[in-house]
Formats: C-alpha cells, sequence, structure tokens
C-alpha cells in the first residue's frame, strides 16, 4: 500500500476542509436564522461534487435575500474568505448547495457565539418627522385648512414600540392617529333639504386639560354606516411582499393569519386576486369568485419568503389584476401588506407617491398594511395609502388585524364621501390665537379648499374622524405677548357671537363636483369646566395630549402622562371592545419607560 504524502497535498486537503467547515457554519447561519439546534448536513459530499439526487432536481432552489447581503434587514458582517477562494462559488454554496458536514466539535454553544460574532441588529425604521404645528394669530391667519385622515397606523406603531420596551421616535407619533383610532359616539347623519348627506358632524367645546386658559374645539365626522352584506360587490388584490425581509413571525406569516381573516368574510359576488413580488413578480392566482375561499385561503398558505423586493413592479402589476378583475360601480381595492422596504426597481420614494396617485385615476385605491421591525418603511406606506386614495393600517397583532379587516371591514373596503376637507375660519372678535393639533402632513393653502382638483382624504362607512383646535380667547393669556402699538377695534358685528365657521367640502362617491356644508360655533356653546365636557371629548383630550408628550411637544406644560393617564381612566365610558383600557395600561406603561430613560440620561 501506498501510504506517502506530499506536504503540498497535505496542506490543500486540509484548507478546503476548513472551508468547508466556514461555509457550513455562515450558510447554517443565514438559512436557518441562527437556530440553536446543531449544524445539519444534507449529506457527507462536498458541495462541487455531489451529484444531485431526484428530489433535489426537482425542488425548486431557494432563493437569496439580497436584502440580507446588503444588510439592509437583519444585518450580517460579511464572513472574511481566504484570498484565494473564488467568491462566486463561495455564494453558491450559501444559496443552497450541499455542504460537509460540521465537525462534532462545532457544538451549540460555539454557534451561538459565531452568531454574536457575526450578526449585528442595526434598527432603521424610516419615519418623517415633521415640525409641530405652529401657533397662529387670528389677525393674521385667520382661516386654517386641512384634508382629513382617517389612518389609524401610528397607534398600533407606536404600541408595538412600547410593548417592546422602547418609547418610539418621535416621527412615529401622529397625534390624529392616535385620536382616531377610537371610536367616537358622534352624530349621524340627518338629512339637509330633504337629502340625507354622507356623514354627521359633531362639534364641542371646553377647557383645556393642560392649559389653564386655553379651550379645546373639538371637530367629529361621523359616516353612515354600512353593513358587509350590503357593500356593493368587491374586486380585491391581495398584493403581498413575499422577499426575505418577510420571513419572521410577525411578518409573512401574520400577513397570512391576517388575509385569512378577510377571506371568511368574503361573498359570492367578490373576487379576489393575489400577486406577490420579491425578487421578481407573479400572479398566484387570477380573479376568483369569494365562493372559493378553501382555494383563495390555499393560495395564501403556500406563500413563502425568499428573494429582494421589487415592490414597485409588484404595484404595477397588482393595478394590471385590478383592472383585468374590474367591477363598475363596484369596490375596486389593492390592499398591500409589506415592510415597504423596496430595493429592486423604482425606490425613490416621490416617484412612488407618484406612480400611485396617477393609478387611482383608473378607479382603484390603494389601502396599505404594515408589517415588520428593525427595517420597517413607515413613511413610504402612510404616504402610498393616502396617494392611492386608501387607509393605513399597522397590523403588529392579530387582534389588530381582526380590527381592521373583520369589525372595520365596511370602513376599510367602502369609500362614502372623498377628498374631504376642512377650513375653519376664527373670528377675530372673539379668538386671538388657534393652533391645530396634528394633522402635520394633511396642511392645505386656503385656495385649496374651494379647488377640486386638489386631493384630499376620503372617508369609509362607518368612520370617525376627529381634528382638535386649542384656541385663546380675545383678552385671555396666550401664547404671545400683547402687543404694544396695535390698536383694535371696540366696534361690535352682528356676528359677534360667532367664535369660528366650520366649512367642510367632499365629493360624493363618482362626482367632480364638491359640495360645501356650514356650521357656526357659538361662544355660548363653550362648556364650564373640563368635567362638564362629554366623556368623548375628554378621552380625546387625553390621547392629544398623550401624543403630544411622546412627541416632546411643547404645548402641553406641566401636564404629565400621570395626568393622561386620570383624564382617560375617568372617561372610559362603555369601552365595548376595551381599546379604552388598553390605552391606559399604554399611558402606564410609557410613564414607566420615560422615568427609565429620565434616569439613564
Amino acid at each position: 500500500m501506498n501510504t506517502s504524502h506530499s506536504t503540498p497535498g497535505m496542506s490543500a486537503g486540509w484548507f478546503r476542509f476548513a472551508l468547508s467547515v466556514l461555509l457550513s457554519l455562515f450558510a447554517a447561519l443565514l438559512l436557518h436564522g441562527c437556530g440553536t439546534s446543531s449544524l445539519e448536513a444534507s449529506s457527507p459530499q462536498v458541495a462541487q461534487n455531489a451529484p444531485p439526487s431526484a428530489a433535489d432536481k426537482s425542488a425548486p432552489e431557494p432563493e437569496r435575500d439580497s436584502r440580507q447581503e446588503s444588510a439592509q434587514n437583519m444585518p450580517v458582517q460579511a464572513v472574511p474568505l481566504p484570498a484565494r477562494v473564488d467568491r462566486s462559488r463561495a455564494n453558491a454554496a450559501v444559496a443552497g448547495a450541499v455542504l460537509a458536514p460540521a465537525p462534532a466539535a462545532l457544538s451549540i454553544a460555539r454557534v451561538a457565539e459565531a452568531k454574536q460574532s457575526y450578526y449585528q441588529n442595526v434598527p432603521r425604521e424610516q419615519y418623517e418627522t415633521l415640525p409641530e404645528g405652529e401657533i397662529r394669530l387670528v389677525a393674521n391667519d385667520p382661516v386654517s385648512t386641512f384634508s382629513i385622515d382617517v389612518d389609524t397606523g401610528a397607534y398600533a406603531n407606536v404600541r408595538r414600540f412600547l410593548n417592546n420596551g422602547q418609547l418610539p421616535p418621535h416621527g412615529a407619533v401622529r397625534v390624529e392617529e392616535l385620536i382616531n383610532y377610537f371610536p367616537y359616539q358622534y352624530t349621524l347623519p340627518t338629512a339637509v333639504a330633504g337629502k340625507l348627506p354622507p356623514f354627521g358632524v359633531t362639534t364641542e367645546i371646553a377647557p383645556s386639560p393642560w392649559s389653564a386658559h386655553g379651550k379645546l374645539v373639538r371637530i367629529g365626522i361621523k359616516a353612515s354606516d354600512t353593513a358587509v352584506e350590503n357593500l356593493p360587490p368587491a374586486n380585491l388584490v391581495f398584493l403581498v411582499d413575499v422577499s426575505g425581509s418577510m420571513n419572521s413571525p410577525e411578518r409573512l406569516p401574520l400577513v397570512k393569519s391576517t388575509l385569512k381573516l378577510l377571506i371568511d368574510q368574503l361573498r359570492p359576488q367578490d373576487k379576489v386576486s393575489l400577486v406577490t413580488y420579491a425578487s421578481g413578480t407573479q400572479v398566484v392566482l387570477d380573479p376568483t369568485s369569494g365562493s372559493e375561499r378553501a382555494k383563495i385561503a390555499a393560495a395564501v398558505e403556500q406563500l413563502r419568503a425568499g428573494g429582494s423586493t421589487a415592490g414597485a413592479s409588484g404595484i404595477v402589476l397588482a393595478y394590471q389584476m385590478a383592472q383585468q378583475g374590474f367591477i363598475p360601480g363596484g369596490i375596486n381595492r389593492i390592499l398591500l401588506a409589506t415592510d415597504g422596504d423596496f430595493n429592486v426597481g423604482i425606490t425613490n420614494f416621490e416617484q412612488l407617491k407618484e406612480m400611485a396617485a396617477e393609478k387611482r385615476k383608473s378607479g382603484v385605491s390603494l389601502t396599505t398594511l404594515g408589517f415588520g421591525v428593525d427595517n420597517y418603511n413607515e413613511r413610504l406606506m402612510e404616504q402610498l395609502a393616502d396617494a392611492g386614495d386608501g387607509n393605513y393600517s399597522y397590523i403588529d397583532t392579530l387582534r389588530e388585524a381582526r380590527k381592521v379587516l373583520v369589525e372595520q371591514l365596511s370602513s376599510t373596503l367602502s369609500i362614502v364621501a372623498r377628498d374631504v376637507k376642512i377650513q375653519v375660519e376664527f373670528n377675530p372678535e372673539q379668538v386671538s390665537e388657534y393652533r391645530l393639533i396634528g394633522y402635520e402632513n394633511r396642511a392645505l393653502k386656503r385656495e385649496d379648499f374651494s379647488n377640486d382638483k386638489v386631493d384630499a382624504g376620503d372617508i369609509g362607512s362607518g368612520h370617525t374622524v376627529t381634528a382638535l383646535y386649542e384656541i385663546i380667547l380675545k383678552g385671555d393669556k396666550g401664547w404671545n405677548e400683547a402687543l404694544r402699538y396695535q390698536k383694535e377695534s371696540t366696534a361690535k358685528s352682528e356676528l359677534s357671537d360667532e367664535l369660528a365657521l366650520l366649512r367642510i367640502r367632499y365629493k360624493e362617491p363618482g362626482a367632480e363636483q364638491s359640495k360645501l356644508m356650514e356650521f357656526p360655533l357659538k361662544a355660548g356653546e363653550i362648556k364650564p369646566s373640563l368635567k362638564a365636557a362629554s366623556e368623548d371629548f375628554r378621552f380625546a383630550a387625553a390621547v392629544a395630549a398623550y401624543g403630544q408628550i411622546l412627541k416632546n411637544g411643547k404645548y402641553t406644560g406641566n401636564f404629565s402622562l400621570a395626568d393622561v393617564a386620570e383624564l382617560a381612566h375617568g372617561a372610559k365610558g362603555e369601552d365595548r371592545f376595551g381599546l379604552r383600557a388598553e390605552f391606559v395600561q399604554l399611558v402606564d406603561l410609557a410613564k414607566t419607560l420615560q422615568t427609565k430613560e429620565a434616569r439613564r440620561n
């Protein structure tokens, strides 16, 4: 027997063995999510020499997640390879080739050490941070104009941060979305000139809880409700992100559970298509009758995550499918489920918004359902829904999914009024200063109010919308010092008892010309104390204070989260779904986290 070996051959053998071990470890970490189980070997053969089995030939090769490679989701430090190793061959091995088994010495503890060495979790969520609404002098700027907003995603997203033991970034807190998360007992529509408008309007004025001299003006809109069974036929396109970053429990698995809740609500007259996108796009299900729930659910269940994110291409294909199944006079809507981390094709924020704005002209609206953490692009999700004439929700739990797609399904899908704008003209004889709380990214120019070509928010069936102004009555101490050289008129007009005039413009679905509603707000309507205000008023004020404090706002004075909790607790009311009780718990949690952060600083 020939037992002689040359030294170079021995070195080369050990080099190949070491490389195999290194690649086995690297592949296990990437493809198995750094699990704590021992490394598994598919075959004792080396990748380059192992012939594929019949099963291997029939099974699709798993797609690589370029977002993992580019460190945009779960950032990975590149494992250094020897200088003479062909990196393309190494990448091919990682992408799914059969590797040599790892030696027994690579124990669970060693894998855990490797996880800590190779992975670093660098959050890079994206939010739009806007300055807080400015104080306005009525003498100089008596008119305030903005678009309504029915989105509620910020509330669930802030809740996710708090439940994870972290105060939310200021950009994640949009006060109007926190307030609008809750239902309120507003007046339903009443007939005007023999015709029923699409929504009713409620106003209420009472002292501010955080200001000794301020008053809060609450404007509430309540759309008429329609039972799901009475909705027009729906043509829905499920557009699902199945890229690699969606491969975690709070992403694609939660997306599938969420869509199944909606599938259970389908009627025979409804149609559903399913489109996915990752490195490319795919029509998984052509328009299918709602009577085939099992078929639709099976198509959703088989979805798997892997690849990069060609989100723009997915949106284009979804609109094509929506046109294919278009129902004249029906509900035609795309439901986009994603973390918003687009990295292939069109990724520019403004281009994506322009695409959605252009496509809405086809009569198809776009609703966004946000999922995930760390790489979540909330800014894109909120603005896409706005541009696409839809609404935005963040799904952090299956309970939230049920709220959006079961309990509020009519609101989510059916529009009763389009391009709804609010304008308030304050009377300088009664009011000296004011500020709008929230709605910073919904502000409109004064002339936009009457311009029917300017887009604004839509209201769905059963939706409630709340807006709060804080005002200073003339003669009371405000935010600004009194001017020395300005002469004030003492003459009283015939409208001197009015604080302001509320104007609302809206379009009926399918109409191009808007309609106007006007409501004068009288000084005599001011409640003598906060306690005299309704429970809904006090609770909305508590939520507004909570949002402003989380944003580190400038105008709530010494009002604390403890004060917020006390005010909200006393205004919970009936609380049918337990949402207000949960809010009080979140306020207490935020207070604890705020205290811990103050101690650290």
